[in-house]
């Protein structure tokens, strides 16, 4: 597989020797495609974006950083999988007023057992990120201005409302807008950045208060059902369609015929119910066709590429009953955390330095946990307008038989897509098809979840297919971190593919290696979440606080251990999963 031209390795450096799959495992879960990497993430796209904010917003100075302008230590790919430069947010977090590495691990990796201690270093120390730091916390717990993620998210719009008549541009045209498009995924991640930082800090806060007055398990009911979380927004819809579906006799014959040719049936239908269910749909689809599994990769299908996907999550919420509606939840924890809040504002009372300092947390949580899932909102709309003039692309491509699927194109890198845009690019099939096997190869490993020192070579790392764990007996109780507090109880249904989730029913309690907001749909019907790796602000775990979906993380080989069938409780305040019974 060494002789495939893939891409290249993050040079590695003995300075930043600590990586890590967790937090990037959501963002690209499967190995990034050629022209992914290349149109989206590098050559100036959002690697550079994740430098700039380091550097102009996070007081990091650019000559401790890689020497590439156009390489970060904070991103880069290691064996073909995505990595998160986990040494360089341990460097900041130390070098952050307040907080620590350990702030950092808490926040990445919840409760995982193989995260090496942190052995501070002298360059870790650096004054000027200091004092930038003590300015960007006086933004993040004082005037927390939003006009710069607000912009970004009109540009977002605008950008998706005025997209051109694809059909009709020229090859060169097409790749032009996905090339025109990288610089604005640049700026965007950027502030996805800013706002990733600013999310941790409100909660890091609330946690310690929360500990100091001897209630900490308060610290996550008060940053549950903050609203406004741009990720939970298709939940909400889904439900309606879902309910639209459930009161129709034709929507539910025809969602009973399965999933697979679902978009069809439904168009080729001339029944009213089935019209009027379409025109929802595609409204639906031109708000939120940009979300799906793997929704970073343009390879990837996304709702709007593939309406079937965000249908099976349909057909399953229409088995929910009524009182389970994910703005019922909601309510309940709003309402719960505002009690929490006032009980807390309570107790420190006696102590208004303590009391500002918690309601300046709470402000800043409030605003940017939900900022956060809005930036990442808004660079995925971009994103998606990159992949459908690639998809346009690659379904010419199909036409001439040089590929067997539109996406396929993405197995060429940028400098071949230009060579084949001016007809000069040879043997498209050979390239392409060796690549789809290189890829396949890759998708059959499993990748370290922390690196720490050279990488091992790919060649070395074991089949997905050969991973063994202890499976669990009845009365096993699994630790792992509080996602979502409440408690659930019901049959543990694994799945690992978000695209099929038709084992899954009202009542069951959803278990996932990993998850993203492409996910977060499943979490409606299900009466409960366990995943295998997150952290406390992971995507993922945003949103089921927002849909109030009990919820434990870092549940070590959770998808493993646990069969499909079992009984188990989770307890998303302590974060112990209980197997009750063993099918």
């Amino acid at each position: 597989m060494n002789d495939v031209r893939w891409i290249p390795d993050q040079p590695y450096r003995e300075k930043t020797p600590f990586w890590t799959r967790a937090n990037v495992g959501e963002v690209l879960p499967e190995p990034p495609s050629p022209a992914g990497w290349d149109l989206v993430f590098g050559n100036g796209g959002t690697v550079a974006g994740w430098r700039d904010c380091a550097v102009n917003r996070l007081g990091v100075e650019d000559h401790e950083l890689d020497p590439d302008p156009t390489r970060c230590d904070f991103i880069g790919v290691f064996g073909g999988y995505g990595y998160l430069g986990a040494t360089w947010i341990r460097v900041w977090a130390e070098r952050t007023p307040g907080m620590s590495a350990a702030d950092a691990d808490a926040a990445y990796f919840g409760d995982h057992p193989d995260v090496p201690p942190y052995v501070p270093e002298p360059w870790h120390e650096n004054p000027h990120t200091t004092q930038q730091m003590e300015r960007w916390l006086g933004w993040v717990l004082g005037d927390m201005d939003q006009s710069e993620l607000e912009a970004d998210r009109q540009l977002a719009h605008e950008i998706r409302q005025g997209r051109p008549d694809l059909a009709s541009l020229s090859d060169g045209e097409l790749l032009q807008r996905a090339l025109e498009l990288r610089p604005v995924c640049r700026r965007m991640f950027d502030q996805h950045i800013n706002q990733s930082g600013a999310s941790a800090i409100g909660p890091g806060i609330i946690r310690a208060v929360c500990t100091a007055i001897g209630h900490p398990e308060y610290a996550m009911r008060l940053i549950e059902g903050l609203g406004g979380v741009d990720s939970a927004a298709p939940s909400y819809a889904m439900w309606d369609l879902s309910r639209t579906v459930r009161n129709s006799p034709v929507l539910t014959e025809l969602f009973d015929g399965g999933g697979s040719g679902l978009n069809e049936r439904l168009r080729a239908s001339s029944e009213s119910d089935a019209l009027s269910f379409c025109e929802a749909l595609d409204e639906f689809l031109r708000e939120f066709g940009s979300r799906g599994p793997n929704e970073w990769d343009i390879m990837a299908e996304t709702w709007e590429t593939k309406p079937d996907i965000a249908l099976a999550a349909i057909d399953r919420m229409r088995f929910a009953p009524n009182e389970d509606a994910p703005r019922t939840h909601t309510a309940e924890r709003e309402a719960e955390r505002e009690r929490v809040r006032e009980e807390v504002r309570a107790m420190l009372e006696s102590d208004p330095g303590t009391l500002g300092q918690f309601d300046a947390a709470m402000r800043s949580a409030a605003t940017f946990v939900p900022g956060r899932e809005r930036s990442k909102t808004n660079i995925i709309r971009v994103i998606q307008e990159s992949r459908m003039a690639m998809r346009e692309l690659g379904r010419r491509v199909v036409q001439r038989g040089d590929v067997d699927r539109a996406q396929d194109i993405c197995f060429l890198f940028e400098d071949e897509l230009e060579a084949l845009v001016a007809g000069n690019l040879t043997n498209v099939r050979e390239t392409v098809e060796a690549r789809k096997a290189h890829y396949e190869w890759l998708l059959s490993l499993e990748p370290p979840f922390i690196i720490n020192g050279p990488p091992p070579p790919n060649t070395t790392w074991p089949k997905r297919s050969d991973h063994q764990s202890a499976a669990v007996t009845a009365g096993e109780q699994l630790q792992g971190a509080p996602g979502c507090s409440g408690v659930a109880r019901g049959t543990a249904r694994v799945v690992h593919d978000p695209s099929d989730p038709t084992v899954l029913e009202p009542g069951d309690i959803l278990v996932a290696p990993m998850t993203d907001p492409a996910w977060t749909p499943l979490f409606v019907p299900a009466a409960g979440v366990v995943v295998d790796v997150g952290a406390t602000m992971s995507h993922a775990i945003i949103v089921s606080r927002e849909l109030g979906i009990p919820c434990v993380v870092s549940v070590t080989d959770a998808s493993y251990r646990i069969p499909d069938g079992a009984t188990i409780e989770v307890n998303g305040d302590t974060g112990v999963v209980t197997v009750v019974s063993v099918p």
